[in-house]
């Protein structure tokens, strides 16, 4: 009878509890549980199973290489962290995505902009939300390619599934003619649809310098701002305090 259950599970695809019943059942037996009680138990070892696997898909898909957390973030190493740290905290509840909400990290290198959105973008896989992490000459570099092969309706496509996309390090080159028009194609189909998290090294009125007019960067700034929360960080470099004191 054990057998013909488990095989039934298996064709169900309930895998966990295929695997687990003989133990439960040997448990409920033990501890005399009731039959929906033995039940229950299968089915939350399935659905915490479940929720795992999701969890392990998103941080796969997510392009994030560690698994950054807030109790690693310095907030006393400068008062701008320090008076940011309610709004990043906020953050982390997550809401700003559920409301199709940007985020944009302004701050010079080294203060925390990448570090604090890869922490962002890590707690949302582990909530089972689809996040990609990339840098900008990487999303570019990759929408250039495909535009050459024809696939560029797939890989745009790529950049708009996510409920989060974050993109890294915005400003340290400029884009030129192409990648300007690809960022905005990129930025306009995800506008009030999906959250999309910026991290750069200048200020809004420097965006002129990112893209390949001022036009296109009014445009790109105009529907990232519409909707969107600002965090500024400043202070020295962090990566260089970390070296010093080593």
């Amino acid at each position: 009878m054990i057998d013909q259950l488990i095989e039934k599970c298996k064709l169900l695809r309930l895998k966990v509890c295929a695997e687990n019943l003989q133990s439960v059942l040997e448990m409920a037996a033990q501890k005399n549980w009731p039959p929906l009680k033995v039940l229950e138990h299968l089915f939350d070892l399935e659905i915490e199973a479940r929720r795992q696997s999701k969890i392990a898909l998103r941080f796969k898909q997510s392009k994030l290489l560690d698994k950054p957390t807030i109790d690693q973030f310095d907030f006393n190493f400068h008062n701008s962290r320090k008076k940011q740290k309610g709004h990043i905290l906020q953050l982390l509840n997550l809401d700003f995505i559920n409301n199709q909400k940007d985020i944009i990290l302004i701050g010079n290198p080294g203060v925390g902009k990448s570090y604090l959105a890869k922490i962002i973008a890590y707690a949302a896989t582990h909530n089972g939300i689809k996040v990609l992490f990339t840098t900008a000459m990487e999303l570019i570099n990759h929408l250039v390619a495909a535009e050459v092969d024809h696939s560029l309706l797939k890989k745009l496509n790529v950049y708009q599934s996510p409920d989060l996309l974050v993109v890294d390090e915005i400003g340290y080159l400029p884009l030129g003619t192409q990648g300007s028009n690809l960022f905005f194609q990129v930025i306009s189909h995800r506008h009030e649809k999906k959250s999309t998290m910026i991290t750069t090294n200048l200020p809004f009125a420097d965006w002129g310098n990112i893209f390949d007019s001022t036009t296109v960067a009014t445009a790109i700034a105009d529907r990232l701002v519409y909707n969107s929360q600002v965090l500024i960080l400043e202070g020295s470099s962090y990566r260089k305090k970390a070296k010093k004191d080593d």
